[in-house]
């Protein structure tokens, strides 16, 4: 009876390799790193600025490493912001978080990005060219061509 149990472990796991061989080979693709998200934004943020004007309210943020975060002030304006380095790791950060203010600029060295838990100052700012980026990343998508076929890139 004892080789019938490892005959069945083995068939298991036989079973398992090719599960996961499977699911590589699958052509679904994997998430982005986040240092490749970190590397992508940062490629597309200009010189750092000293402020941004802020209405109050913003469209939607993607913290990119763990002391910087990007801001969406738009759906189309992005905005890169490094913090102070004794904050948390940001990419932990699952809650709202808010900008200090003062008269509807945030501005580095004086306001801080809010957390739950925690005010994180804003050590520096650079403008994302979101736009640029977009369209690049279509134009990428574009001479890749779909999975399997064949589209070779355009030169």
């Amino acid at each position: 009876m004892r080789p019938l149990k490892r005959e069945l472990w083995e068939t298991l796991a036989v079973c398992a390799a090719i599960a996961l061989l499977a699911g590589c080979a699958s052509g679904i693709p994997l998430k982005e790193s986040q240092p490749a998200v970190r590397e992508r934004y940062a490629a597309y943020a200009g010189e750092p600025i000293r402020q941004f004007n802020w209405l109050g309210d913003y469209y939607s943020w993607e913290p990119v490493a763990k002391d910087e975060l990007v801001v969406f002030t738009t759906p189309s304006e992005a905005y890169l912001l490094k913090v102070w380095p004794s904050c948390p790791d940001l990419i932990f950060l699952t809650g709202p978080i808010g900008l200090t203010s003062t008269s509807h600029t945030v501005s580095a060295g004086l306001d801080s990005v809010r957390t739950e838990r925690m005010s994180c100052p804003i050590e520096e700012i650079r403008k994302v060219d979101y736009q640029r980026m977009q369209a690049d990343l279509r134009r990428e998508a574009q001479n890749k061509g779909p999975p399997g076929s064949g589209a070779s890139p355009q030169r």
